[in-house]
């Protein structure tokens, strides 16, 4: 099945019939490129411009293209998206974390490594994202998207990135503003970033080798704070065929946010607001050939 990308749906009208028309349209075409109800419903959440009554339009949509019942997205008065992922079991994590695996042996597999204390940012981007494509980058404050080949010279000053290649400067918020930050405008997925939330440095590195059994790990990121970010090479793959890994990561702690295709995270060898370097601890290019 393929992934829905932003061309296959035109922008959202702001006012008028013409929404429930382009709502429709938008959930028939979700449905066509194979996404469940669920991610369905929380596509077109994140593109309405429209904001009034949205949710009790999205549900009408939903329901009739995938023939659901209109139940299943509205048990309560106030409309909720069903949670889609799992909780950390800490027992879980425990039993992997009992391998005795830590931060050192993710080093040590690594197949470079990095050992002085450059932040080799500039060399890494153009392997991970390779024919100079658009990409977002900044913090959570200041951003922009442009191409690669513009600003990797100067990529290791800053702080976050979108792990996917972008497919326009610009693209819709949810409160239909024109941003260069935004999931509309961010492309199919290239990488799922999995990073560890409340649980050691030395957990999260056995959480990630336990995961690179099930995914090619590319490469780990030290956040110059409490976590690793871990990136996982998934291009090609739907957003089904990714969610049982996933929902594996969330079980041993990972950060459900990072689903998202638009959500920052941290510039390999980038410098985080605090200052420190956001060292790169293992990269292996091989995966990125698969």
């Amino acid at each position: 099945m393929a992934t829905l990308t932003a061309p296959e749906i035109p922008p959202c009208p702001h006012a008028g019939n013409g929404v429930h028309r382009w709502l429709m349209e938008a959930a028939w075409a979700c449905r066509k490129a194979g996404m469940t109800a669920d991610a369905a419903a929380q596509e077109l959440e994140a593109r309405m411009t429209r904001r009034q009554n949205s949710r009790n339009e999205i549900e009408d949509a939903i329901a009739k293209a995938f023939e659901a019942p209109r139940i299943v997205w509205h048990s309560r008065r106030n409309w909720r998206a069903p949670a889609k992922w799992p909780e950390a079991n800490p027992e879980q994590i425990e039993a992997v974390a009992a391998s005795g695996l830590g931060v050192v042996d993710l080093w040590e597999a690594s197949p470079i490594r990095l050992e002085d204390d450059e932040p080799h940012t500039a060399d890494i981007l153009p392997r991970l994202f390779p024919g100079d494509p658009l990409l977002c980058a900044g913090n959570k404050f200041e951003f922009f998207t442009m191409e690669l080949s513009k600003f990797a010279t100067a990529a290791d000053t800053l702080e976050q990135i979108v792990p996917s290649p972008m497919l326009a400067k610009y693209g819709r918020t949810k409160d239909g503003k024109l941003s260069q930050h935004t999931l509309e405008a961010t492309g199919p997925r290239r990488f799922l970033v999995i990073e560890g939330d409340g649980t050691t440095k030395d957990e999260q590195a056995a959480v990630l080798l336990h995961l690179a059994e099930r995914a090619p790990l590319a490469l780990v990121v030290d956040s110059g704070g409490k976590s690793l970010h871990g990136w996982f090479f998934v291009d090609g793959k739907t957003d089904e065929q990714l969610a049982p890994f996933f929902r594996r990561a969330c079980t041993l702690g990972a950060d459900r946010g990072l689903w998202t295709r638009s959500q920052f995270v941290r510039m390999p060898g980038g410098l985080r607001e605090n200052g420190n370097r956001q060292q790169i601890l293992f990269f292996n290019p091989e995966t990125l050939n698969r």
